[in-house]
């Protein structure tokens, strides 16, 4: 699944080349056949064209495949070896920490004269400078530096020959043409190695960008283990991808006012990676939702019942296809669209009208049906009988006048009829949804609902 941090990090690197005419490019890290199946390849693909990343614009390049590449990282593990820059090693986990008698210490450095060649079990390491330091461009952080004393002399390729994900990056990075690396701040500790590899391969290292962490509520940073963070997760809650869109571009930047909700390309023609933030990002459901509810009423109508289908045509959904009828989901979609702020949310929210009882929620039930409710139903069923016609301004005029006779205003006195007719106290406006469902059908659930009420007393 796609992480949304992932999601993010493609989101800038897309803005950025958008924004000054250059290329997004996608490549795939397959060169661990245990974390690599063609069906990732393509969840990959499709999270971004849910994103609007995708092949056929102009600004997309790839994906490149790294194992198509695995001849040219060995021929740059040779070359390093050959010119001095790495070494081969057959020292163990354990005969460092014999030697050195901790486990928390890097390599030592026991092989670096030792001369040996290249053997299977030998690992080829990387010759860190001893003085001087590695300083990064990084234009969120600044120029960090690290002392090249504190950089051991780490794994270019492993005992089998095949060139660790250092090597493997910076090799394709100068294949790709790479200029500017924009990424998650956890491989910021690797970007002084690759860095250095980038020079003994006579490169000049691209311009780097570390994004700042996003977190949850506790300020942890987002883990699949505990948090939900899969992007597809929330596109099948019914989060627009437009408004995902808008809500990750702001996680480490903001377009420097207080308008928040705007379109993507107005945001890549503010977008600067200087301008990201390096503290640590908010991943706040709430503040996503909210800005989902903003999307979804700003839907044209038809749009939005297009948007609703997977839903209520889903498996899952509560009836049967010979129950629902499109043309009342038109008739009330209007009324649907400034009620729910997830698109999930469209099937409680209409269930009542294609169903042929409404789902009771018992808390709904518990807290409409208080002494009174079933004389006020009972008077509503009787004024609502002959009513003419029957529209929504005249339901809502009558149901005001039985309130009245029993000492309640509107919020109270249709209480009772919305739980009887939808099951739920919350919901599409009354009144309209009343219109929609017609008289028999409201009728007789108030009917049901009596005699539960005379069952129970």
């Amino acid at each position: 699944m796609f992480h949304v941090g992932g999601a993010r990090s493609a989101l800038f690197n897309w803005a950025a080349a958008k924004r000054v005419g250059g290329t997004f490019v996608l490549r795939i890290e397959d060169t661990d056949a245990a974390r690599n199946k063609p069906e990732w390849t393509d969840g990959i693909l499709s999270a971004l064209a849910a994103l609007g990343i995708h092949e056929d614009d102009p600004t997309f390049e790839g994906p490149y495949f790294q194992s198509a590449n695995v001849d040219k990282h060995r021929e740059a593990a040779a070359a390093l070896f050959d010119a001095g820059h790495a070494y081969y090693c057959d020292c163990s986990r354990e005969d460092v920490i014999a030697r050195t008698g901790n486990q928390q210490t890097g390599y030592d450095g026991f092989c670096r004269d030792r001369g040996l060649s290249y053997e299977p079990g030998r690992a080829l390491r990387f010759r860190t400078p001893d003085e001087g330091e590695t300083q990064v461009v990084d234009l969120i952080r600044g120029n960090p530096t690290f002392p090249n004393a504190a950089i051991e002399d780490f794994v270019v390729a492993r005992g089998d020959g095949s060139p660790v994900f250092l090597l493997a990056n910076v090799v394709d990075d100068m294949d790709e043409h790479i200029t500017h690396v924009v990424r998650g701040e956890e491989h910021l500790p690797n970007t002084p190695k690759q860095q250095l590899l980038w020079q003994a391969l006579g490169g000049t290292p691209p311009v780097w960008a570390h994004l700042p962490v996003i977190v949850n509520e506790k300020r942890q940073k987002l883990s699949k283990r505990r948090d939900k963070v899969a992007l597809e997760d929330y596109l099948g809650d019914g989060i627009l991808p437009a408004a995902m869109v808008n809500y990750l571009m702001l996680l480490g930047w903001a377009p420097g006012d207080d308008q928040e909700i705007m379109p993507f390309d107005e945001m890549v023609q503010r977008f600067r990676v200087e301008d990201v933030n390096s503290a640590s990002a908010f991943f706040d459901v709430k503040k996503l939702t909210a800005f989902n509810g903003e999307y979804i009423r700003a839907l044209p109508v038809e749009e939005f019942i297009r948007a609703c289908d997977p839903w209520l045509h889903a498996p899952s959904a509560p009836w049967s296809e010979d129950q629902f009828d499109a043309e009342v989901f038109a008739k009330v979609a209007p009324l649907a669209q400034t009620r729910v702020a997830l698109l999930s949310e469209i099937t409680n929210n209409v269930d009542f009208l294609f169903l042929a009882e409404p789902v009771r929620d018992e808390q709904s039930w518990a807290k409409a049906m208080k002494p009174g409710a079933k004389e006020l139903l009972a008077d509503a069923r009787e004024a609502l009988t002959a009513l003419e016609p029957w529209e929504a301004e005249a339901l809502k005029e009558t149901v005001t006048a039985v309130g009245e006779k029993h000492g309640l205003k509107l919020g109270k006195a249709q209480a009772p009829v919305r739980v009887a007719v939808t099951g739920r106290t919350i919901g599409l406006p009354l009144f309209e949804s009343l219109e929609v469902l017609g008289r028999d059908r409201t009728l007789a659930r108030i009917d049901a609902a009596l005699a539960n009420l005379a069952d129970a007393a």
